[in-house]
């Protein structure tokens, strides 16, 4: 579908690209990685044409549509949501019009056997067939779908694009682009305006997407979920591993092991070489030797190998001061900005040692309640009353643009750090991978990446026992967000943390709070267990409504056709009056619940040692398998599913259990 072919970039005597080549074909789905600067942004931009490379070529099919989302772009603010989303389907209203008037003139025309009258035909079934592709007669639902699936309220729809935020805006981009429906997708860091319900939708629209998908992510579930294919830039070469991101990590691993290995065998190789010419340079008797060793070093390639600090994993916040065990007391708490009403009912205790999350979708008021935290809102609703000795430190979304641009990366620290630690500025600044000639750069010039670790680095130089943290991933790349994770792992102080990341959430936290629909609701587990505990929420609700729907009303017996409610529906426990048969369909209900909980927990048991025993196999294996790992993927797949039919199962168990017991 679409071939680079020995692409190579120069800037004056620096190379980023060296001869590299590869194919894109129809389906896949690629997860492009690499350190920031790498090049994989230049390499989308050179896919689309947007810039030339020094050398090679990009050879497109023909019948191949780009669809490209860039990090940044200027966005339309001159009509509403649903009008500007509706402009992706510009194709498809010039297909509307082409069809209209082929289809005159096929009515009109009468020389039935001619040439002409059969081209037209022809070209009204192409017509036909390019506006079913895209999704002609289904737009205004494809419309809603989308718009609501990337986290707009149809409340949204007609309020004008000027309105909304830059994050805001580019879900906007995001939903004009799925709905053009391209032969491939190249996104550039698509999840970074996206809470995470957006995420989920967009990886399952992703993964069931006919089309390809290039994408450029530091959100290691994101990738995970929808790649299956990983290219990695590095030192201007790709190497390119068929397997999803976590599965790359492993390969990159082995890979790297047998790199260090050659290059540090080459490097002995020279090292002996260089001393045996240095050694008998001046010996007429070896000059022969002497000279063949030189020539065997001017041939010879040498091996390079990507820098890695293992070093940057020591970081570590202060020592937090102690605290009382109350961190702070929220009492019924609410917002409201004039008309607009927020949230309220937020009614929570943080203690000593907590580890929370606040999630939900943007707007729903997660930063409006780490900023009542630090004190820089007061609530509309309630009270927030901060306990004994807390001293809080708090990262806020914007936090890089709070620095002054025309400092230098050392001067942001320098002019906020007292006492011994301004000794240390540059080793934390290290541990932050600022080296050498980074610590004199303006912060101006400076990556959002950057920004992020300085306005990071910045925080840990006074001790804190409250930190306070929204959104402290955003434009982190990988390596920076493990080194912050572990960071906040070691710390033993309490932390809040906004966030969508799952991967970052991920055994950090024990508790998460989800804004939602005005409220905030309290999820005692971590995010794997809020999102799994949301799903079922979402289908009780609906077995919730279709079970009031049925139900009839002011005490009318239900008529024919209507069937009665089952026991798990029952809304009150059967008394001591109820018939001997109720009660036997009662036990017989309960025996093939308990049976249906027992089948699926042996078929748990066997899918457990099944997985167990290709772990095994996969500690010992050198080669990658597709095969196997499809198999592997395949379990893990089963099995969950069949955890999410267990819970389900032992949940309506457990109702009607209750419901017979009175």
């Amino acid at each position: 579908m679409i071939s680079l072919d020995n692409l190579t970039v120069s800037y004056g005597g620096w190379t980023l690209f060296d001869n590299i080549s590869f194919l894109i074909n129809p389906k896949d789905r690629i997860g492009l990685v690499g350190k920031n600067g790498a090049g994989k942004t230049t390499l989308l931009r050179i896919i689309t044409g947007e810039q030339q490379p020094t050398s090679g070529a990009v050879t497109i099919n023909g019948d191949c549509t780009i669809g490209y989302l860039p990090q940044t772009m200027r966005v339309a603010d001159t009509t509403t949501l649903v009008q500007e989303t509706a402009k992706a389907f510009d194709e498809v209203l010039r297909l509307e019009a082409e069809i209209e008037e082929l289809t005159r003139q096929i009515t009109e025309r009468t020389d039935y056997e001619s040439p002409a009258y059969e081209q037209l035909l022809h070209r009204l079934n192409d017509a036909q067939d390019r506006y079913h592709i895209l999704g002609g007669e289904t737009r205004d639902a494809d419309i809603e779908k989308t718009l609501l699936g990337l986290g707009f309220r149809r409340e949204d729809f007609g309020r004008a694009t000027s309105e909304f935020s830059g994050g805001w805006r580019m879900r906007i981009e995001l939903a004009k682009l799925l709905l053009r429906r391209p032969s491939i997708f190249l996104l550039d860091e698509p999840t970074n305006h996206l809470d995470i319900e957006s995420i989920q939708w967009l990886e399952e629209y992703l993964k069931n997407y006919n089309g390809a998908v290039l994408l450029i992510s530091h959100d290691r579930a994101f990738l995970d979920n929808v790649t299956n294919r990983t290219i990695e830039l590095s030192l201007g070469k790709i190497t390119d591993y068929k397997v999803p991101y976590s599965k790359y990590v492993v390969l990159r691993a082995e890979r790297r092991a047998q790199q260090l290995a050659a290059y540090e065998n080459q490097q002995r190789m020279i090292e002996k070489t260089e001393e045996f010419i240095e050694k008998f340079r001046y010996k007429p008797t070896k000059s022969n030797q002497v000279q063949s060793r030189i020539k065997q070093l001017e041939r010879l390639e040498r091996l390079e190998i990507d820098e890695e600090d293992l070093a940057t994993l020591n970081i570590k916040f202060p020592p937090a001061p102690r605290s009382g065990q109350i961190v702070a007391e929220i009492n019924d708490v609410g917002m409201s900005f004039g008309s607009k009403h927020v949230f309220s009912g937020a009614n929570f205790i943080i203690e000593k040692g907590d580890r929370i999350a606040f999630v939900g979708r943007n707007g729903e008021g997660k930063t409006t309640l780490a900023r009542m935290l630090v004190g820089q809102l007061t609530p509309t609703e309630g009270s927030i009353r901060i306990g004994a000795n807390v001293n809080i430190g708090y990262y806020a979304q914007n936090q890089d643009d709070l620095m002054d641009g025309e400092f230098t990366v050392y001067d942001t620290l320098d002019r906020v750090a007292v006492g011994d630690i301004r000794t240390r500025l540059r080793d934390i600044l290290g541990a932050f991978l600022f080296r050498g000639e980074d610590i004199d750069k303006k912060v101006k010039v400076l990556s959002g990446g950057e920004r992020a670790r300085l306005a990071m680095a910045r925080m840990m130089l006074e001790p804190r026992n409250l930190l306070v943290l929204d959104e402290p991933t955003n434009h982190m790349d990988m390596r920076s967000k493990d080194i912050l994770k572990n960071a906040i792992l070691k710390y033993d102080g309490t932390v809040v943390v906004v966030s969508h990341d799952r991967e970052f959430l991920d055994g950090m936290v024990q508790k998460v709070y989800e804004f939602r629909d005005g409220g905030v609701k309290e999820y005692l587990g971590g995010i794997y267990y809020f999102l799994e505990k949301r799903k079922l929420e979402s289908l009780q609700e609906i077995e919730r409504r279709d079970a009031s729907a049925k139900a009839p009303k002011n005490g009318a017996k239900p008529t024919a056709g209507t069937a009665s409610p089952t026991a798990a529906e029952e809304p009150k426990a059967l008394s001591g009056k109820a018939s001997y048969e109720q009660k036997k369909e009662q036990e017989k209900l309960l025996r093939k619940l308990r049976k249906t909980v027992e089948t699926i927990e042996a078929e748990l048991g066997d899918l457990e040692k099944q997985i167990a025993a290709w772990d095994a196999k996969f500690a010992s294996v050198t080669d990658y398998n597709e095969a196997d790992y499809k198999t592997y993927n395949d379990l893990k797949a089963r099995y969950d599913h069949q955890m999410h039919e267990w819970e389900k199962a032992s949940y309506e168990l457990e109702i009607t259990e209750e419901q017979y017991n009175g």
